[in-house]
């Protein structure tokens, strides 16, 4: 399938190449194990449901200003794996704390700093795989969301066995209605913004939950991959105390693709002002944008719009098609609703999966424009059979598949219009978790207020301007192309790409 080329950059960085692969496996594993435990751990809490959801506003504000601030350790390759060494060991630490917290501040405080640690990771695993294979990213950037979907289902296998099935707080006179609690949970699994005033759970009485060891088991699962992270700067000799000898193996390998048939790669790293983008707000205070054209400016916008949008299209799928689903005219029963969300959840798995060889044989464009397109035909689709539950598990199917590519896709066409300096990864990762906490918030209060079905018109509206600002980026990218052939003294170093001309063919 693949090319002697490509196999040979493969092997040449596989250890590296596999590291990122199991820190965003890392990343997976802690994005999706709030949801399906939150209600034990509102029981270990001894908490009401309204103060154990702030638990979740404080993973995903974290996570975003982590995303935001995680390209400042992009500057030399020990300030890239020395964050990450500390991040996913910070993630295995947190499982293994969880079970000591019980107070909820405590453990707000708690996923908070995993939040931090997952927006640092997602940021840096993207530059450096970015940084390693250049042109040829898409296929390996893939592979690594993959691993997020991978990640994001093993951890609630590993969490059910030990989730309770009635209420876990026993008081005097508490009503431990399974059905309940499964519907509870339901609600709660993707985003903490239902309204769940109505229902009243004990605070006080015995606790009986065995959910400790789902984070125990989680937090040894984990533990390899700080030790992965530690054994590249090993092999790298980034180890303070082991420091010394030869340059490190990856960066002479990086050097050497930068020289191999790349000339204009060799005169942009003489710059000092080039590619040398901090985090999210460095990127906009530089030096070099001084001289950058409206183009550049604009890519970076409308890319991370179509981002905002499309990551907010899974934000809210996810967590309220449940709530969809229960509700009028569907009233799917309480058990067949919730494996919505594991169906969609999959479907992403399995796309990014998929995506692997597509993305070998289709430029980043060309996946974006099927992708965007087929969002918007399926939400269609699902307003059309509104009444239909057997074209709700299709079309929750369609769109984890259609969404599942976009944003490596996205990553790989802006990197590669400019020229991968790594600002403009920071840029999307900091835009798609935004998008993913805003609409959610947005969604929710919709739904709430307007009705169930306010859910899919929600969807249809933000597929539509998510695809309309990616023919913006378009627009952008041809104006970019332009600026650059016409030699301006700000960009003499960079030179057209024929891969960028094909992509928009």
């Amino acid at each position: 399938m693949w090319d002697e080329r490509l196999w040979t950059l493969l092997r040449r960085n596989l250890q590296p190449t596999l590291t990122y692969w199991s820190v965003f496996f890392s990343f997976g594993l802690c994005i999706a194990f709030l949801g399906p435990t939150i209600l034990d751990l509102r029981c270990q809490t001894q908490s009401t449901l309204q103060e154990i959801t702030w638990v979740f506003f404080s993973q995903q504000f974290c996570l975003l200003l982590g995303s935001s601030i995680g390209g400042v350790f992009k500057k030399t390759l020990f300030c890239a794996l020395s964050a990450l060494f500390t991040s996913t060991l910070l993630i295995s630490m947190v499982f293994a704390i969880i079970p000591l917290c019980h107070n909820v501040l405590l453990l707000a405080v708690a996923m908070a700093v995993a939040g931090l640690a997952m927006g640092v990771i997602d940021t840096i695993a993207n530059i450096q795989l970015v940084k390693i294979y250049q042109k040829d990213s898409a296929v390996f950037l893939q592979a690594l969301h993959f691993f997020i979907g991978f990640g994001a289902l093993v951890s609630p296998l590993i969490a059910d066995p030990f989730l309770s099935d009635t209420n876990c707080v026993v008081g005097n006179g508490t009503e431990n209605s399974t059905e309940i609690m499964h519907h509870l949970r339901n609600a709660l699994a993707g985003t903490p913004l239902h309204n769940l005033s109505h229902y009243h759970l004990p605070v006080e009485g015995e606790v009986v939950t065995q959910v400790s060891y789902a984070f125990w088991i989680m937090a040894l699962i984990n533990l390899p991959v700080p030790i992965a992270v530690f054994a590249l700067m090993y092999r790298e000799r980034l180890v303070p105390c082991l420091a010394g000898g030869s340059p490190p193996l990856l960066e002479r390998d990086e050097l050497a693709m930068e020289t191999q048939g790349e000339d204009v790669m060799a005169v942009t790293t003489k710059d000092p002002d080039s590619g040398e983008h901090g985090d999210l707000f460095s990127c906009c205070h530089s030096e070099t944008l001084r001289g950058a054209p409206l183009s550049f400016f604009g890519i970076h916008l409308l890319g991370g719009m179509v981002l905002f949008m499309t990551d907010g299209i899974v934000g809210a799928y996810s967590g309220f098609v449940y709530t969809y689903a229960v509700a009028p005219p569907m009233d799917l029963p309480h058990k067949t609703a919730g494996y919505l969300a594991s169906v969609f959840w999959a479907s992403i798995t399995v796309g990014r999966l998929v995506s692997i060889p597509l993305s070998y044989r289709f430029p980043p464009v060309r996946l974006l424009l099927l992708n965007l397109a087929g969002v918007i035909i399926t939400v269609l689709l699902l307003l059309i059979f509104y009444a239909s539950s057997v074209f709700l598990f299709v079309g929750t199917c369609l769109l984890g598949l259609f969404l599942s590519s976009i944003f490596p896709s996205m990553l790989a066409f802006t990197e590669d219009i400019l020229d991968y300096q790594g600002c403009a990864t920071t840029v999307l990762v900091t835009s798609a978790g935004l998008g993913e906490m805003v609409l959610q918030v947005l969604v929710g209060s919709i739904i709430h207020s307007e009705g169930s079905y306010s859910f899919l018109l929600c969807g249809m509206i933000i597929g539509c301007l998510g695809f309309s600002l990616f023919f913006g980026l378009l627009f952008f990218h041809r104006m970019h192309r332009i600026h650059l052939g016409s030699g301006s003294p700000s960009k003499t170093a960079k030179v057209e790409e024929p891969q960028s001309e094909d992509s928009l063919k």
